[in-house]
């Protein structure tokens, strides 16, 4: 599929720059989906096959031992780490042999807005961590940009406090892309597209997990 541009104009990036999308005006819905659809087809391209293989291993070695798993975001990444509970939880549980222990760390605003105002927004996740949180547990932090100092400094918690650790990031990955065990990016400066991608692979996880727990018979009678 090739994205046509309003005016149809190509940019190269500069060298070593990722394009920024959109960089020029759109004459129609039609064309701008077009090229929303190929940024991203491009984008999913970039991630780490092998980084996926480890996050799963990661996440189901953590359900097989009863480990807590937690969850956390800001903004629309905060309403991923929420739905990744559902399907961690019920989805990868329904028949399977796995029970998860899920828990989102962006899904009380009463006890968020507390530490946020009393404490500080930056440890908004570690200082639930502290308190919830056991070594052997597993944090996955999702942060398009990989900057959020609550996300950076959760991440460095979790390290510091024998988590395992999973980051999904996009943009350059930040600091959330370092810190973690294991990293699952994608390079891509749009944040619609980045959720959107963030979103697919926590769901592809769910269904992963669950599909390697179940036998073939049950897969071929189950909708995913």
């Amino acid at each position: 599929m090739t994205s046509q541009l309003d005016p149809a104009v190509q940019v190269p990036p500069a060298a070593g720059i990722q394009p920024k999308f959109p960089a020029v005006p759109y004459g129609s819905g039609a064309s701008y989906l077009e090229a929303y659809m190929d940024e991203m087809a491009q984008a999913w391209r970039t991630t780490d096959l092998a980084a996926f293989d480890r996050a799963a291993a990661i996440l189901t070695e953590g359900y097989l031992r009863g480990a807590r798993v937690f969850s956390c975001g800001n903004g629309g990444s905060a309403s991923i780490a929420n739905h990744l509970v559902c399907d961690h939880t019920k989805g990868i549980r329904t028949k399977t042999d796995l029970l998860p222990r899920v828990e989102s760390l962006s899904n009380n605003v009463e006890l968020l807005t507390a530490i946020a105002n009393d404490v500080a927004y930056e440890d908004v996740f570690a200082f639930q961590l502290e308190s919830r949180a056991s070594a052997e547990d597993v944090l996955v932090a999702i942060s398009s940009s990989g900057r959020s100092a609550n996300i950076v400094r959760a991440l460095t918690w979790a390290r510091d406090n024998g988590l395992h650790t999973i980051a999904i990031t996009g943009f350059e990955g930040g600091a959330a892309k370092i810190l973690a065990d294991v990293a699952i990016h994608f390079e891509c400066t749009n944040y619609g597209i980045v959720e959107d991608l963030h979103q697919a692979v926590m769901h592809a996880l769910a269904q992963y997990i669950r599909q390697s727990r179940m036998t073939a018979e049950t897969i071929s009678a189950t909708v995913f």
